[in-house]
């Protein structure tokens, strides 16, 4: 009886075990529908992707251009002025203006006029005639013949007639013709005296400019005031004429000085340059057009369309190896034209997004169209 009563007590946990165990595999049933069903429409709705195009990163030196406008050999510094300390008359002139003349070169013949070479012949004497009073004065002096008050006078004269003559030698005047020559290679820009023609002491007879290593400054330019302060002396620079043919024939240079001030006529700050222009058709009144190379340094070149900006600052988006966009902060170094120099933390084996990149966000999946030029 007492089997007979615990009998049943037995067999219902079997069932219910049953139960659980088929509702049990019901849902798991359920959910693997529901995993594949989501699958599927994963897979009919893939996730939002850009197409783009990209370039590779490269480091490399390049820098910031500042452009100006000018004019050859119009630096008063490299400029020079030929004229004589005395009045004379040119008896003949031996170039043009435009001419190029070597250090040494016959510029013009003069005649000193005859009261400049009467001058120095009375200088000399004058000079003669003191040394003799004075060797006078002191044969006396020794004999107690004269005072020291009169050896000194003496003494006086003679050396301000040895001051007049050398005066008058330093002027180099002479009787007969005497041919001025150039003082450094050069090229003569403009002729002020005639041939005949009588010339006061200091006037002008021609105006020289000098070329090639003679010349400090062979070059002028102006730049906006904003520019300046970028310019050093000792950047380098590319020259080109404003014609048609000269543009196409570029010169090297470098910056010898920075003006501090802004000229009130053109409203530019003047910049001068050393341009080696022997053997060249940029001759002195070529208008010219340079870009002056500022903030040069090794930094990472991209094309300006690959920066973006925001609230955050500069940035780009690189492609990883899983096909999506990587934001990668930047700071703009330098600006050359349709490329930047930035810094940041690019990896160089990593494509840089050159378009499509107003769509991207970070992370986001890509499709990558490949290199584009840069």
């Amino acid at each position: 009886m007492r089997n007979s009563l615990f009998q049943p007590r037995r067999r219902a946990p079997r069932t219910l075990l049953v139960a659980a165990a088929l509702a049990g595999a019901a849902i798991l049933a359920a959910y693997g529908h529901r995993a594949r069903a989501a699958a599927d429409t994963a897979a009919a709705n893939p996730p939002p992707s850009v197409a783009v195009q990209t370039v590779r990163a490269l480091r490399g030196e390049i820098a910031q251009p500042v452009r100006g406008v000018g004019i050859v050999a119009a630096a008063a510094s490299n400029l020079t002025t030929i004229n004589l300390p005395y009045a004379a008359r040119v008896v003949q002139m031996r170039v043009q203006a435009g001419q190029s003349v070597k250090r040494g070169a016959p510029l013009c013949v003069v005649q000193a006029d005859p009261a400049a070479v009467l001058a120095a012949s009375q200088a000399r004497s004058a000079l003669t005639l003191a040394q003799g009073e004075l060797a006078r004065t002191r044969s006396l002096y020794d004999q107690g013949l004269a005072t020291q008050s009169q050896l000194a006078s003496a003494h006086k004269a003679a050396d301000d007639a040895r001051d007049a003559l050398a005066a008058q030698n330093q002027s180099g005047v002479a009787s007969g013709s005497k041919t001025v020559t150039a003082p450094f290679d050069g090229v003569v820009l403009q002729l002020s005296a005639a041939q005949g023609e009588q010339l006061q002491a200091g006037a002008p007879i021609l105006q020289l400019a000098g070329s090639g290593a003679n010349a400090r400054t062979n070059v002028t330019l102006g730049v906006e005031p904003s520019d300046a302060a970028a310019l050093h002396p000792g950047d380098t620079l590319t020259l080109r004429g404003l014609s048609a043919a000269l543009a196409r024939t570029p010169l090297e240079g470098r910056v010898v000085l920075v003006g501090a001030a802004i000229d009130q006529s053109s409203q530019l700050v003047e910049v001068g340059a050393s341009v080696p222009l022997a053997h060249t058709p940029f001759i002195p009144g070529t208008r010219v057009a340079a870009e002056i190379a500022t903030r040069r340094g090794i930094h990472w070149i991209v094309p300006r369309a690959a920066v973006l900006k925001d609230s955050q600052g500069a940035y780009l988006f690189q492609v990883t190896a899983q096909h999506s966009a990587r934001r990668v902060p930047v700071t703009i170094a330098v600006e050359n034209g349709e490329r930047y120099g930035v810094d940041g933390a690019l990896d160089p084996a990593l494509g840089v997004v050159t378009s499509g990149n107003y769509e991207l966000t970070d992370k986001m999946a890509v499709r990558s169209g490949g290199d584009s030029a840069r």
